[in-house]
């Protein structure tokens, strides 16, 4: 009786010692800042949620750190409010105690949220949307990445594609903000040297109920197409339906921030033949992701869904390289697994890629986007040629 007392005792303190192990695990912060209200909020929630894919495929695997898990913690840039996005950015890291953010989305968000909390904080951010070309140049510290390319090289890749179809006069309009100017300049440049005419270059503001008077004054402008730089939810649609529906113009170019399921849905069959161009991917990195995330019940095939599995899946590893959590280490080990030399890392990996650095050995994340950050910390990248048909987004090519 007494030796099977002892086993009971035995087994019960070995259970209280296991349950304390586990709640003892330390919880690791990263931020996902994101738009979940505003312009592209029909696109953030599959962002957000390709990003926990990364963070729960690390911590399933057991390896991170010393048995640390990562949490995330999503707060809201609204897009194209700063000063909402920075208190977000600020409650993030002063209260949440994030150790870095995946975030932010849009380009006038993110670099008010670089340039007043994380780099002042030295907090890392790697944005997997934000793609103005100013971005480029912020003065960073070392602190700021992205896993989408720069507008520089979109505005040459939709020059490229719209030139190949013996386009040759377009009118633009473009969201008054950081992205759509930013975007608009690259492809102006892009297009005339190219020899293209611009009838009208013509910002439009989001948030509008009527653009009728927009449309007016590119409709009077004319061109063989209408180029929208603007956003899926907001004035882009807006834009569009009231092209459509005065019969200013039939056919339209989208740029990055209009690919969307809602745009489809929203104007139906007169988008047809629209063509445009968005950061994508291909390849044996690009499967591995649609295997992952469809396994957890995540839909891949969307805008910056990819990008943000990265970013946070970046985020993680150098943390590993690192061997700590702490905010000041990350920055200087983004790159070192990131890049070559190392062993290819694929989405599912993760697991795998934390071990090999564990034991002392280089990884070069492939990704789901092929991953080869360049210059400051930046995204060369792949763009998708689209076009509209039946109601759907088909691909003609990967540029």
């Amino acid at each position: 009786m007494r030796s099977k007392l002892i086993k009971i005792l035995t087994a019960s303190a070995a259970g209280i010692a296991l349950t304390a192990g586990v709640a003892a695990a330390q919880e690791v912060k990263i931020g996902i800042l994101l738009g979940y209200t505003g312009p592209i909020e029909t696109l953030t929630p599959a962002m957000a949620e390709s990003a926990e894919l990364a963070l729960k495929e690390v911590n399933d695997s057991g390896q991170f750190l010393n048995g640390e898990k990562l949490v995330g913690v999503r707060a809201d840039s609204t897009c194209i409010d700063s000063a909402a996005a920075t208190a977000a950015a600020e409650r993030l890291i002063n209260t949440d105690s994030v150790v870095a953010i995946m975030g932010a989305d849009c380009s006038g968000v993110t670099t008010a949220v670089a340039n007043n909390v994380a780099i002042p904080n030295g907090v890392v951010m790697i944005s997997p949307s934000a793609t103005s070309p100013a971005l480029t140049d912020i003065q960073d510290n070392g602190l700021f990445f992205r896993t989408a390319p720069s507008d520089a090289r979109q505005g040459q890749v939709l020059t490229d594609i719209l030139i190949g179809k013996d386009i040759k006069t377009v009118a633009i309009t473009y969201t008054n903000n950081d992205y759509g100017k930013g975007l608009s300049d690259s492809f102006s440049a892009a297009y005339q040297a190219a020899g293209g005419k611009i009838t009208i270059n013509a910002p439009h503001e989001d948030g509008k109920g009527d653009y009728s008077a927009e449309v007016g004054a590119l409709a009077a402008a004319g061109g063989d197409l209408l180029v929208v730089f603007g956003y899926a939810d907001q004035g882009g649609v807006g834009i569009i339906r009231s092209a459509v529906d005065t019969g200013a113009f039939s056919r339209f170019a989208l740029g990055d921030g209009m690919f969307a399921e809602s745009l489809i849905a929203a104007i139906g069959a007169p988008l047809n033949g629209t063509i445009g161009s968005v950061p994508w991917s291909e390849g044996e990195g690009a499967d591995a992701f649609v295997a992952a995330s469809t396994a957890a019940g995540v839909n891949p095939d969307g805008s910056f869904r990819r990008e943000s599995y990265d970013a946070a899946a970046l985020i993680a590893m150098a943390m590993q390289k690192a061997g700590t959590t702490d905010r000041a280490a990350i920055k200087d080990h983004v790159l070192d697994v990131a890049n070559a030399p190392g062993e290819k890392i694929l989405p599912g990996q993760l697991g795998k890629a934390l071990e090999l650095i564990k034991a002392g050995q280089d990884v070069d994340y492939v990704g789901a986007t092929n991953v080869e950050l360049i210059g400051p910390g930046e995204a060369a990248g792949t763009y998708r040629e689209y076009e509209v048909k039946d109601g759907k987004y088909e691909t003609i090519q990967f540029r």
